[in-house]
């Protein structure tokens, strides 16, 4: 185990994991004011802690100032009964068959994007895969009651997660109820969304509905056990933590495409040729993704250069062996994903973009833990279906109707926020086929 100069750690957090990795094995120490940080890089570590002795761990208290203002006590930021209580209620909402039942919501949006694209304009590509997330996520959520509501409820997200962004990314940490234009601003968006979900929630359970959407299947979910179903608060954190998830992930997931195809003439032929063959020109639907393998293969490949998350961190309860080490309570366990998906040990030339790493097969020839878009064990995020599933449907949707090029003379340079954003947005010029 090798300890790093805790000098670098404020310029790039993307490169000082990745140059952490490469340079001093697969454990490496830090420490960030009193807290030591030990980041882990090998599969075999990574699973240590996320599959053989997750009970060990809690998530990152950083993580959780970050997010529970937002999220409450939703997945994202509970541990223990109360998290695998909501975990057992939620899962049912994310089965195969319901994730089905959303398709034609992301398919239709995304026509509605393109359909307001004019041939060569410029956009950025980033905006715009933010507001069309969000779109399908609201009425994915709440079917037609709010949809109409989505452009307000835009803006009141963005303003949470850029509080949010700044608790995890601040060396200082400013406290909620100093009246910064930021946490005014966090308040003012936060009522607002609170106030909306409120009353989503009793028109709901009053008019006893039952929808084609999440709150619907959320609203009737029963612990089996003991029948114990959601309150009104629990309900409000987990919609919460699936407006964050259910768009602000997958949106940059699919800027990121957009980025690397553009990059990549040749991969977006074949992507395009497998579309074509497949659609003949009619939109896709979920029916349809199975004879699309290509475009899995490209998503996945572009969420290993760029996964949704660049890392996820874990406390343990306990002092915790890892890798013949101890790692002490008190401690911080940092699994960079970033890092992982670029080490050469584990993808052969791992800075070049090759979907052909995921053709038929992948699982057996890559390592299972060296590849973590969505973390792993029992806390994979719920919504990895979901997310694969809308990043293929938006895909096929605009490639036949758009190509995306890339504008010159911009630098598109990944940092690390909640998600991997570009930091300056990514401008494409779109033309029509």
């Amino acid at each position: 185990m090798s300890q790093m100069l805790p000098k670098w750690f404020p310029f790039d957090p993307l490169e000082f994991s990745l140059t952490l990795a490469r340079t001093f094995g697969d454990i490496a120490y830090y420490r960030v004011g009193p807290v030591t940080v030990y980041q882990l890089n090998h599969p075999d570590l990574a699973r240590q802690v996320l599959v053989e002795q997750p009970e060990k761990f809690h998530k990152a208290q950083f993580i959780k100032r970050a997010f529970r203002p937002f999220a409450g006590n939703g997945l994202l930021t509970s541990d223990g009964a109360l998290w695998r209580q909501q975990r057992k209620l939620i899962q049912p909402a994310f089965h195969h068959k319901q994730l089905a039942t959303y398709g034609d919501v992301m398919v239709a949006h995304s026509l509605r994007m393109v359909d307001a694209w004019r041939d060569g304009e410029v956009r950025e590509i980033g905006s715009e895969m933010t507001q069309l997330t969000m779109r399908i996520v609201v009425k994915s959520l709440f079917g037609s009651e709010m949809s109409g509501e989505a452009g307000g409820i835009g803006p009141l997200i963005a303003a949470v997660l850029d509080a949010s962004n700044q608790r995890i990314s601040s060396a200082v940490q400013i406290p909620d109820w100093v009246p910064t234009r930021r946490n005014r601003r966090e308040r003012r968006s936060l009522a607002q969304l609170d106030r909306l979900l409120q009353d989503m929630i009793h028109t709901r359970r009053r008019s006893n509905s039952d929808g084609a959407d999440l709150l619907s299947a959320l609203l009737s979910a029963v612990d089996a056990d003991d029948g114990t179903r959601m309150s009104d608060r629990q309900l409000r954190d987990e919609m919460m933590t699936l407006f964050l998830a259910g768009h602000e992930t997958t949106a940059n997931a699919l800027t990121w495409t957009w980025y690397l195809l553009s990059q990549h003439p040749d991969v977006e032929a074949r992507l395009l040729s497998e579309t074509e063959r497949v659609l003949r020109g009619r939109p896709p639907t979920a029916a349809d993704l199975p004879n699309l393998p290509y475009s899995e293969m490209v998503v996945r490949e572009a969420m290993r250069l760029y996964p949704p998350a660049p890392g996820f961190a874990r406390e343990p309860i306990e002092d915790v062996a890892i890798g013949g080490y101890v790692v002490p309570k008190g401690s911080m366990v940092s699994i960079m994903t970033y890092a992982l998906h670029r080490d050469p040990r584990f993808f052969h030339d791992p800075e070049s973009f090759d979907p052909e790493r995921f053709a038929a097969g992948w699982e057996e020839r890559i390592p299972r833990y060296a590849y973590l878009p969505f973390g792993g064990g029992p806390r994979v995020c719920i919504g990895s279906g979901f997310a694969m599933m809308e990043s293929r449907l938006v895909l096929s949707t605009v490639v036949q109707r758009y190509q995306l090029r890339l504008e010159p003379d911009q630098a598109v340079v990944p940092t690390q926020m909640v998600t991997i954003r570009p930091r300056n947005g990514i401008k494409m010029r779109v033309v029509r086929r």
